[in-house]
């Protein structure tokens, strides 16, 4: 199972891979050196789970590196490519240890999700979406705190889990939760806060979370960010810069998760949930601020 994920994830790897080189060689681009430094930092931060999208937008526009309208595409471009490493590296090392079921249907059912919800966005509010996701992160985060602590004999719930699979009833549950993960990509929530705490509070190991999440968003990555090679709308400059530099950040952020001891890890999770959901909280207001209701325009005000 886990090679029947690694050869579509492979193909999808050169295909993205072969398109960003030849655009790049027929413009000319040359890596954008300011760009590269932002890659290394974000890409460390989201391979511990945090993200990179918020920072990478927020820099965007302070700096005035890239126009508003091209951030989005922009950045899922230029961040795929150190997701795609990120996503092999975590496969090598965990994959083998996770329920190959789980790994690939979660894998694939974000991917789905992603693509299955795209529609759905004209038509929904989504600073409304944003908010529910904030609030849902933050409960979430106090249940797997109480968790932890349980971990550490506090014994106000039952103690964290170390498990490297689900039950079969609970796999199908995190199956279909990772569809609906895909679809709040569209709406400019990142799968990997969601996925990582939702896994760990049904009794996964959290450093077991990290290869599910990352294969979903390596397959999104490819898929949206071939069409936006495509399309022409990027600072090809900026997504070389972010994807050369971003490599290096990756590497070292998997190779800490991977030897991280496990009650640091689960302290880790809560951080990068708090952090996801201050970042919805921030983006939902402004979003309803400022009449906000794309997730490209989501993705902007980050």
């Amino acid at each position: 199972m886990l090679v029947a994920l690694l050869v579509p994830l492979g193909l999808a790897i050169l295909f993205f891979t072969f398109i960003l080189v030849r655009s790049a060689i027929a413009k000319r681009a040359t890596p954008n050196r300011e760009a590269m430094a932002l890659g290394s930092v974000v890409a460390f931060f989201d391979t511990l789970g945090i993200g990179s999208f918020a920072p990478t937008a927020t820099w965007f526009k302070f700096r005035k590196m890239v126009p508003d309208r091209l951030i989005p595409p922009t950045m899922i471009v230029g961040l795929t490519p150190p997701v795609m490493v990120e996503t092999i590296y975590f496969l090598t090392k965990l994959g083998v240890k996770v329920d190959p079921v789980l790994l690939f249907g979660s894998a694939v059912a974000v991917l789905l999700g992603g693509l299955m919800g795209a529609p759905l966005v004209a038509r929904a509010q989504v600073w409304i979406v944003q908010l529910t996701v904030a609030v849902g992160l933050l409960l979430a985060a106090i249940f797997y705190g109480l968790d932890a602590a349980a971990a550490h004999n506090i014994h106000i719930i039952p103690g964290g889990g170390t498990a490297s699979g689900l039950p079969p009833m609970l796999t199908i549950v995190a199956i279909a939760a990772s569809f609906g993960f895909g679809v709040l990509l569209n709406f400019g929530v990142g799968n990997y806060a969601p996925t990582l705490v939702f896994l760990s509070l049904l009794g996964m190991d959290p450093r077991l979370c990290f290869p599910v999440m990352a294969a979903g968003a390596a397959l999104m990555g490819a898929g949206a960010g071939a069409k936006h090679i495509q399309l022409g709308q990027i600072d090809l400059k900026v997504v070389l810069g972010l994807a050369i530099g971003g490599i290096p950040g990756v590497l070292i952020a998997a190779y800490l998760v991977v030897t991280m001891p496990l009650e640091y890890l689960r302290w880790l999770v809560i951080v990068v949930v708090l952090y996801a959901a201050a970042v919805m909280f921030r983006a939902s207001w402004l979003g309803k601020r400022e009449g906000k209701r794309t997730p490209e325009a989501a993705a902007a005000v980050l």
